[in-house]
């Protein structure tokens, strides 16, 4: 009863109105250190035949206007040990009341390991070029969270404002990894108008489909904290958009390699058998990041997937729920664009590509 009361608060108390002003500060997330297992047991959830493990501790604060108080709290989410550290909502009632609420573990230090790990062995395998491509994913983040993000919760077209996101996020890709040169420019070229083409089918097939962008229960809680102004089924096309930008850039550049390099070891093919020997190699290529790409939505849909799979539920049923559709959608644009990439990034080295063209700046490893 008191999680029931704890999350109706959370949801709800901005938006209801007591007479007085509600204090700013009323909702914080802070972060403790388990000092002491008072108790633990098990108990069976309400309604269900699951077993939940029942911890009531003793904790530290460690930051915020509490560092340095101690608490007792109460978990059921995960096991924690002592020293662990967490991080729990805290609100405090006009009433003077206050709730506690364990929300999440803490995962800087490992996060902080892994990410240093996966920095280290792309430089340590792709040297000078590794620390171009770490640096054009950093720009990229800073991209999506500082440019992106404020103009759409500003009311901008969703739609324009990632097309022209994501042509940026491919300019720091390309030129930052690849370097400033005529192949960089050429599969740029490529991958901005698959960009546009994919951004037209993305809208036809949304529309289509009649998706409206609510599939998970983020887009509610957003669509609720922004009062409803933002448009979901525009905020679905950019983020279909953006999702496909990683593999569209990975085909591009190959495709401009691969024509430098036939072009290169033999200055006498024709601009025709120059794109069909490419054209090859790219069939190949798509085959295999198509099945990456469906092969990595689905795995976001896993735990789902096992949930529908324990029910009665017709097939057709499950397809047709906005979450498995827009998936389906997600995967099926994605798909497309990629596939589109291939002939025109082909098209345009085919033409653009000069035989005395060096290729050292354009290299791609796979």
């Amino acid at each position: 009863m008191k999680k029931i009361i704890f999350l109706f608060l959370l949801l709800f108390l901005p938006l209801i109105s007591f007479g007085q002003e509600v204090q700013s500060d009323s909702f914080e997330i802070i972060k403790a250190r388990v000092l002491e297992i008072l108790s633990e047991e098990q108990r069976i959830i309400p309604g269900t035949n699951t077993i939940s493990n029942l911890q009531y501790l003793k904790a530290e604060v460690l930051d915020s206007s509490k560092k340095g108080q101690i608490i007792e709290i109460e978990n059921d989410l995960f096991d924690l040990g002592v020293g662990d550290k967490f991080f729990f909502s805290y609100i405090s009632t006009p009433q003077g009341g206050e709730l506690y609420s364990i929300r999440d573990i803490d995962r800087q230090n490992p996060i902080i390991f892994m990410v240093l790990l996966f920095i280290s062995i792309v430089i340590l395998f792709s040297g000078f070029q590794g620390v171009r491509s770490i640096l054009s994913l950093a720009a990229s983040f800073l991209v999506i969270i500082y440019i992106l993000l404020p103009l759409v919760i500003k009311g901008y077209n969703p739609v324009w404002t990632s097309i022209f996101i994501g042509s940026l996020i491919l300019f720091f890709a390309i030129y930052f990894t690849h370097g400033f040169n005529k192949r960089s420019s050429i599969a740029f070229g490529g991958t901005v108008l698959a960009v546009l083409f994919t951004g037209f089918l993305a809208k036809f097939s949304i529309d289509f489909t009649k998706l409206t962008g609510f599939f998970s229960d983020e887009t509610v809680f957003l669509n609720f904290n922004t009062g409803g102004t933002l448009d979901f089924q525009g905020l679905l096309l950019g983020s279909i958009i953006i999702g496909v930008l990683g593999v569209l850039d990975d085909i591009a550049v190959t495709q401009v390699s691969v024509v430098s390099e036939l072009k290169s070891a033999n200055s006498n093919l024709s601009k025709k058998d120059l794109y069909v020997k490419a054209i090859k190699v790219g069939k190949d290529h798509t085959s295999s990041l198509v099945n990456t790409l469906v092969l990595a939505y689905t795995s976001v849909s896993l735990p789902l997937l096992l949930l529908i799979s324990q029910s009665d539920t017709s097939i057709f049923k499950v397809i047709n729920s906005e979450v498995f559709s827009t998936e389906i959608v997600r995967t099926v644009v994605g798909s497309i664009g990629l596939i589109l990439t291939v002939p025109i990034t082909t098209i345009l080295a085919v033409v653009f590509v000069g035989q005395n063209d060096e290729i050292t700046n354009c290299g791609h490893n796979h």
